[in-house]
């Protein structure tokens, strides 16, 4: 079933939200198995209208990443390796005035379609300020590691204003452009492009975007934020992103 072409929208509602329409950009490499809940979780906000397309931007997967895409009716394009090409990539093809950056294994809560609306809304009629908006960071896992990894990322984005890519990011076009976008980086994209918005031009929406702790499972809550921590130190030492790249894995 295709999930993203042939969305009919009725007269009305179409002329209410056109000024709504978000361009979904996800990055994908080998993202076979993670690709299905994140798309399934746009659906409603298809359905909606408020979603005008979804696009993932591939870097060379070799599984069966571009079929998963392929069949959800993804608008699919190819880019070299790296976040930040990935991302600016889909952020030239896409069609709509609003963008939502998303990781291929990050699903958005029930109940983000309306704030998402809201958000836009509210920039639009010029009710507040250009901004943009990001999610609560949350593991797919259970116990006390998880929770409490959730509790220092909910830290650093009240005191430092500093959200990761894996929170998501919904910003316009006209602000995305200001900006400059994304730059070419293997890694530290996200950092990069939040590090240019003001504090006030950064808003977090309370709808969780749960991501994958298969890394954090695989290697360990402690060593994989001890790895995360160490690499934002050396970027901040202004080691080269590629170098953080290896590091990273």
């Amino acid at each position: 079933m295709l999930l993203y072409r042939n969305v009919a929208i009725a007269g009305p509602r179409l002329a209410a939200i056109v000024r709504a329409m978000i361009s979904v950009i996800i990055p994908t490499l080998n993202a076979e198995r993670a690709l299905g809940p994140t798309l399934a979780a746009l659906v409603p906000a298809v359905v909606k209208g408020v979603v005008q397309e979804a696009i993932l931007v591939d870097g060379g997967s070799t599984d069966e990443t571009c079929l998963v895409a392929d069949a959800a009716g993804t608008h699919l394009i190819e880019a070299p390796r790296g976040r930040g090409m990935q991302l600016d990539a889909g952020a030239a093809q896409a069609r709509g005035d609003w963008l939502l950056f998303l990781h291929a294994d990050t699903v958005l809560d029930p109940g983000w379609v309306e704030e998402a609306e809201s958000f836009v809304e509210r920039v639009e009629s010029g009710r507040r300020k250009q901004a943009a908006a990001f999610f609560r960071f949350a593991l797919d896992d259970e116990g006390l590691m998880p929770r409490f990894l959730e509790t220092l990322v909910a830290l650093r984005c009240f005191v430092l204003a500093l959200p990761y890519g894996d929170q998501g990011l919904l910003i316009s076009r006209n602000l995305y452009n200001r900006l400059g976008g994304f730059r070419p980086l293997p890694l530290m994209e996200d950092v990069d492009l939040v590090r240019r918005l003001k504090r006030r031009e950064l808003v977090m929406l309370n709808s969780r975007a749960v991501t994958s702790g298969e890394r954090y499972r695989r290697e360990g809550y402690i060593a994989r934020a001890m790895r995360n921590l160490g690499c934002m130190l050396l970027y901040y030492l202004h080691v080269p992103p590629r170098v953080l790249a290896r590091l990273y894995g």
